[in-house]
């Protein structure tokens, strides 16, 4: 039974060159909410250029400047909910996957970055959210900018296109929207063909009945959730990203495992990471927990 509690925790990524205060209140009241263990990662990444006459003096510091981290972060989680369970770890390796490495036994991993709009977060090596929500195997929450993690907005969004993996976003955004008390809206963005040969009333006509099963059926399991759904012209993330404005978080399925599989640069999740004005929880396919 060790490993079932193992799987419940919420890990944390911490950054020791700039701490995410914002990601750290969103993980320590969602550890609180559902009544999970919190554990903070600190990953200390190898050096580049190979082995140097300072290396061990260099590889000391970066571990201190981790394990000072760490005990930053700790700090301001028992400040926040000194109830919640807490551990602490220092890791050798690159933090991206470092944190994919410890989803394969999380219910989620919360990440911070207030530097998206800027191409190294975004593409570079020492990437963290864009690999690890591409890769993780749980629900990865990134939250971004201060003003974005302390609101505590009425509802949720939640993305759906028809696929598997928008399904199981739609389990996954029930269950926060109850956790939390707020309602959820589903959104299904339907961009219109350059060239189109079918009946277009007809098509908007069946993803709406489609859009609304999958919605609807959830309705009996979390009755004190108001569920509401559209589907609306344009593109995916330019729609995603106006709904987020006044939301909680917003929620996308994530399509494929493995390497950078659903999240391609210009795909909706990756996009939403760049665009979204609230924290965006990526969901893969198939999640444990």
């Amino acid at each position: 039974m060790k490993n079932a509690a193992v799987r419940n925790e919420v890990i944390v990524g911490i950054d020791p060159r700039e701490q995410s205060v914002p990601a750290l209140a969103w993980a320590t009241d969602e550890a609180e909410r559902r009544r999970s263990p919190l554990r903070l990662v600190v990953a200390v990444p190898p050096l580049p250029g190979g082995q140097h006459v300072d290396t061990p003096w260099r590889r000391t510091m970066l571990r201190l400047q981790g394990e000072g981290a760490l005990a930053e972060a700790a700090a301001t989680v028992r400040a926040l909910h000194a109830e919640v369970p807490l551990a602490t770890e220092l890791l050798d390796g690159m933090p991206s996957v470092v944190l994919c490495r410890k989803a394969a036994q999380a219910r989620m991993v919360v990440v911070g970055s207030r530097r998206l709009s800027r191409p190294e977060e975004l593409l570079g090596v020492g990437s963290v959210a864009v690999p690890v929500s591409a890769r993780a195997n749980c629900p990865v929450v990134v939250v971004g900018e201060p003003g974005q993690a302390g609101q505590r907005h009425p509802h949720l969004v939640v993305g759906v296109d028809g696929s598997e993996s928008s399904r199981a976003a739609v389990e996954f955004a029930v269950e926060e929207a109850a956790l939390h008390g707020a309602a959820l809206h589903a959104v299904w963005v339907w961009r219109r063909p350059v060239v189109s040969f079918g009946d277009e009333a007809a098509g908007l006509d069946e993803r709406r009945r489609i859009l609304s099963e999958t919605v609807a059926g959830w309705g009996g399991r979390y009755p004190d959730v108001k569920l509401t759904w559209e589907v609306v012209r344009g593109h995916p993330v330019e729609e995603l990203a106006l709904a987020s404005a006044g939301a909680l978080v917003v929620v996308v399925g994530r399509h494929g495992r493995g390497g950078y599989s659903g999240m391609r640069l210009g795909s909706v999740a990756h996009g939403l990471l760049h665009r979204a004005e609230c924290p965006v929880i990526t969901v893969p396919e198939s999640r444990h927990g």
